[in-house]
C-alpha cells in the first residue's frame, strides 16, 4: 500500500521547470547527448507498392534468435517477390508477409525458435518513474522500451501502438519472423508473455494504419485480394551509406526522458485544466526523431 501511495504522489508532483510546456516541446528541447542512436542492422525498412515506407526499430535484447531470422530474411531478399498486407483488423492489427507459397527458408533461419517472450530481469537497467500497472508487478523503460517486469523475475517487451511481433500457430508454434504484425489500435496487453515481440513502428505508421479494413474473420482479406502489395524489406545497413534512414531514441536516463514523463502525467498547458496524475506505460510514446543526413 505505501508503495502504491509513493507512486501516486509522485505522479501528482509536477516538474516546476517545464510548467506550461507540451511533451513534444520537451522532446524537441532535448541536447544531441540525451539521444541514442539506432543501429542500422535493427533498422527494417518496409517499401509498400504504392511508394510509402514503414520503418521498424528491432529490438534483439528480448527476442534474439527471432529478430537475427529476420534479419536474414531481409538480407537475402525472402520477402520480395509476393509478400504483401492481407490483414488489417481494426483496433487491433495490420499483418503482412507471404500469405501463400512462400518461398524456401534462408538457410540460417532458425525454423524452430524457443519461445522469445520473456527474458530474465537480470541484466536490465529499468527507469520505472513510478508507474502502475494491471498487467505486471512493475513497468519501466529498458534502452528506450517499455517493459514490464513480473513476479517471477522475468520482464517482457508491451504490445502498444506500434508494436510489432511475430505470427505463429497454435502453441508449441512460436513462429519464425516471416509473417509480422503491427499493433493498430488500444494495446492489447493481453498478448504480452504470448508472443515474440521483435521491435515497433518507429516512422510512416500512418501508411498502416490509413489501410482499408479486412472484410473477412479477424480482418482477413478475402483470397486473392492484399491491402497493400510490399515491394522492398531491407535493413537500413543493405543502403548505401548516403541514403540510408537514420534515427535516435529519446534515452530514459536522461533528464529530458523524466521531464517527458512528469509532463505526460502532470499535463498543465493551455488546453488541460486538470492533470491527470499519472499515465499508462502505453502512452508514454518514446520519442523517436529522424536524423538528418
Amino acid at each position: 500500500m505505501l508503495s502504491l501511495a509513493l507512486a501516486s504522489f509522485l505522479f501528482q508532483q509536477a516538474d516546476p521547470d517545464v510548467a506550461g510546456l507540451t511533451p513534444n516541446e520537451i522532446a524537441d528541447a532535448a541536447p544531441a547527448g540525451d539521444w541514442r542512436a539506432i543501429d542500422p542492422d535493427h533498422l527494417l525498412v518496409i517499401g509498400l507498392a504504392d511508394g510509402d515506407e514503414v520503418t521498424i526499430e528491432l529490438n534483439s535484447d528480448f527476442a534474439p534468435v527471432h529478430v537475427a531470422n529476420i534479419q536474414a530474411m531481409a538480407r537475402e531478399g525472402f520477402w520480395i517477390p509476393g509478400a504483401s498486407v492481407y490483414r488489417v483488423q481494426d483496433n487491433y492489427v495490420v499483418q503482412w508477409g507471404h500469405r501463400d507459397d512462400a518461398p524456401e527458408l534462408p538457410a540460417t533461419v532458425e525454423e524452430n525458435p524457443p519461445a522469445e517472450y520473456v527474458r530474465p530481469v537480470e541484466g536490465l537497467s529499468v527507469r520505472s518513474f513510478g508507474m502502475r500497472d494491471s498487467y505486471a508487478a512493475a513497468v519501466g523503460f529498458a534502452n528506450g522500451w517499455p517493459v514490464a517486469l513480473y513476479a517471477d523475475g522475468t520482464a517482457s517487451l508491451t504490445h502498444c501502438y506500434g508494436t510489432v511481433g511475430v505470427g505463429r500457430d497454435l502453441s508449441p508454434d512460436t513462429g519464425t519472423g516471416e509473417e509480422l504484425y503491427a499493433v493498430i489500435g488500444h494495446a492489447p496487453r493481453h498478448l504480452d508473455r504470448n508472443i515474440a515481440i521483435v521491435g515497433r513502428v518507429i516512422d510512416g505508421m500512418e501508411h498502416f494504419t490509413s489501410l482499408t479494413r479486412g472484410t473477412e474473420t479477424l480482418g482477413m482479406y478475402p483470397e486473392g485480394e492484399i491491402a497493400a502489395g510490399i515491394v522492398r524489406v531491407a535493413l537500413a545497413s543493405q543502403m548505401p551509406p548516403e541514403t540510408r534512414p537514420a534515427y535516435g531514441v529519446l534515452r530514459e536516463d536522461s533528464t529530458a526522458f523524466a521531464r517527458y514523463v512528469s509532463v505526460r502525467a502532470n499535463r498543465d498547458d493551455a488546453f488541460y485544466d486538470v492533470p491527470a496524475g499519472g499515465v499508462d506505460i502505453c502512452n508514454v510514446q518514446v520519442p523517436v526523431r529522424r536524423i538528418a543526413r
